[in-house]
């Protein structure tokens, strides 16, 4: 086990396996001769698997988004480690797309997408601090209260 899964470890989180794919894609590209990974949108599912379903501004409140948010990372950091083996690989976290299921007047959407981006920097430190869009939709699939993209810098 790595420096970076021991930490994780130590924060009290949990990785999930990796999710498999709801479609015709994979939940993550290696970009080789960059060292960039792209990761597939992954949607909010809690540590049990369930959905994290509402819509922000109706259903679920700015903290239920956060921690969906912030699940999510964990579920797009376990579709890293089960692709590239070792966390510890990770240089940088280059972007987040946060795509945030809310109603057209909810305007809040960087405050859901910092449960995530405020995972990665608790986890990472400044290798986690990141560019990103938080973005509302009308809506996701299933319901999902949030679906996440990510762009890394690996070590070879």
């Amino acid at each position: 086990m790595g420096n970076i899964e021991t930490r994780i470890k130590e924060l009290g989180y949990k990785l999930p396996e990796q999710a498999n794919p709801g479609g015709n894609y994979v939940p993550t590209v290696l970009i080789s001769k960059s060292n960039l990974i792209y990761t597939s949108g992954t949607i909010s599912k809690a540590a049990d698997g369930s959905l994290l379903t509402g819509k922000l501004g109706k259903d679920l409140e700015i903290e239920e988004g956060y921690s969906a948010a912030k699940q999510t990372g964990l579920n797009l950091l376990g579709s890293l480690k089960a692709s590239i083996g070792e966390l510890d690989k990770i240089k940088q976290i280059v972007k987040l797309l946060c795509l945030i299921n809310s109603t057209d007047s909810f305007e809040s959407h960087p405050l859901v997408a910092n449960g995530c981006s405020d995972l990665l920097v608790e986890i990472f430190g400044e290798k986690g601090k990141h560019a990103r869009s938080a973005v509302g939709v009308a809506s996701l699939p299933s319901n999902v209260c949030v679906e996440i993209e990510m762009i890394v810098e690996i070590s070879e």
